[in-house]
């Protein structure tokens, strides 16, 4: 029995290796994606699963895929569509308010939940370019929707907190934005929901990062080409 034991922990160990190697040398391609940790290992573990389960589905459907339309061409116009729907369900919930683009309270919402942070921080969590992002600060700070407060730390840099007439406009809004962010998932049931923000998420961890080094733009895409590999279409 202690024998079969030990011969049973050998393969377990031996095939654990070699998961491990093939972990070692995505990580190495995207360090970003899948950092040298537990969790990344975890991440990188989940993502083979999904990819495998995926595999055994027949292929979907898009639009001019017989005249050889790529997926990744696919997945961009996609998600361009699904961001100006989403925006339109917005402008909708926001169209009796004191709110002038749905940036505003996306801006207030992450200051509720994540609480006082620099005027960068808050701009980069909302994946803005630095003059975009001070324009909706300057704006709720006139509309006396957030306040903005000296660091601690760093005394060139202002913290930016949702004001009291804040929480109140935004909470005055909130079944509305409710509502509109359940239309934009649409018909998605829970399963459906959970494989789409699985993706996304993916696809996050993947992005932020590289947006986060506020590369050139005319260097952007040959930068990024150069890191990382992608497979042909």
């Amino acid at each position: 029995m202690y024998t079969i034991l030990i011969n049973m922990n050998f393969a377990l160990i031996k095939d654990f290796m070699t998961l491990l190697e093939q972990f070692e040398s995505e990580a190495n391609i995207y360090p970003d994606v899948y950092p040298a940790t537990i969790e990344g290992f975890k991440t990188w573990i989940s993502d083979q699963e999904t990819t495998q389960q995926a595999d055994t589905f027949d292929e979907p459907y898009w639009e001019g895929k017989e005249n050889g339309r790529t997926p990744e061409s696919a997945i961009n116009t996609l998600l361009v569509h699904l961001n100006r729907y989403a925006k339109t369900y917005s402008k909708s919930a926001i169209s009796d308010s004191e709110f002038s683009t749905q940036e505003d309270f996306i801006y207030l919402i992450n200051l509720k939940a994540f609480g006082e942070m620099t005027k960068m921080a808050l701009i980069k969590k909302n994946i803005h370019d630095k003059p975009v992002g001070m324009l909706i600060i300057t704006r709720l700070l006139r509309q006396g929707l957030v306040e903005q407060t000296d660091s601690d730390l760093d005394k060139r840099s202002k913290l930016i907190r949702i004001s009291e007439r804040g929480l109140l406009t935004l909470e005055k809004q909130m079944e509305k934005i409710r509502q509109a962010t359940n239309i934009v998932a649409g018909n998605l049931n829970h399963k459906e929901k959970m494989d789409l923000i699985r993706i996304l998420n993916k696809l996050d961890r993947f992005h932020y990062p590289i947006f986060s080094r506020n590369i050139n733009s005319d260097q952007l895409i040959n930068t990024v080409y150069d890191e990382y590999a992608f497979e042909n279409s």
